[in-house]
């Protein structure tokens, strides 16, 4: 933002680059300012930052808004009339980069953002996202979720992450071992 500014103030004439010859005290002191002025707000940026991240308590576990996540693969489930975009987290994102997908990392976790199909008022032909249904999650923690192939499930309420009752988890689980050579994972990410 910074740098737009000053882009912005460049080509608008409002701060003109200085030759060897105008380099003088008068003519520089505008733009040392600018530039002061510059690394203060960064400084001051990164600290609300930084200060913003240590308030999170340090005993509860967070796994963060998944809506900033990355695009791990696309499904459609013709059973369900449903599109979803399947984002994951940083651990997600790198064991895919890395073909680390036979057998995911602890730590991993998908969210499952599921809406309605609808077809596109001025193409027909075209399948597109309709209302918005619900973000589900799979969390991967071989110890805790041991009953569940390692995995865990959930849904988001909002930006809070709900674990789902072990009844629901086993219901979940069920759909999931006819992919247990995937480590109980439908998901083909296309970053491979």
């Amino acid at each position: 933002m910074i740098y737009t500014l000053s882009f912005s103030l460049l080509e608008n004439g409002g701060m003109p680059f200085l030759s060897a010859q105008e380099n003088t005290m008068q003519k520089t002191q505008p733009l040392k300012l600018i530039l002061a002025t510059s690394f203060i707000l960064s400084a001051i940026s990164g600290a609300a930052i930084a200060q913003q991240e240590t308030v999170v308590p340090a005993t509860k576990v967070t796994y963060g808004d998944y809506q900033n996540w990355r695009l791990l693969a696309i499904s459609h489930r013709q059973d369900k009339k449903t599109l979803r975009a399947i984002l994951g987290n940083n651990k997600a994102i790198e064991a895919a980069r890395q073909g680390q997908t036979q057998t995911w990392p602890d730590g991993t976790v998908f969210a499952k953002v599921v809406w309605k199909e609808t077809t596109h008022p001025s193409w027909p032909q075209a399948i597109v996202p309709g209302d918005f249904e619900k973000a589900e999650a799979m969390i991967k923690d071989s110890k805790k979720y041991a009953s569940t192939g390692g995995w865990g499930f959930g849904y988001w309420e909002g930006k809070n992450l709900k674990m789902y009752p072990q009844e629901k988890s086993q219901e979940c689980f069920a759909c999931h071992v006819a992919v247990k050579a995937h480590d109980y994972v439908f998901t083909k990410p296309v970053l491979q």
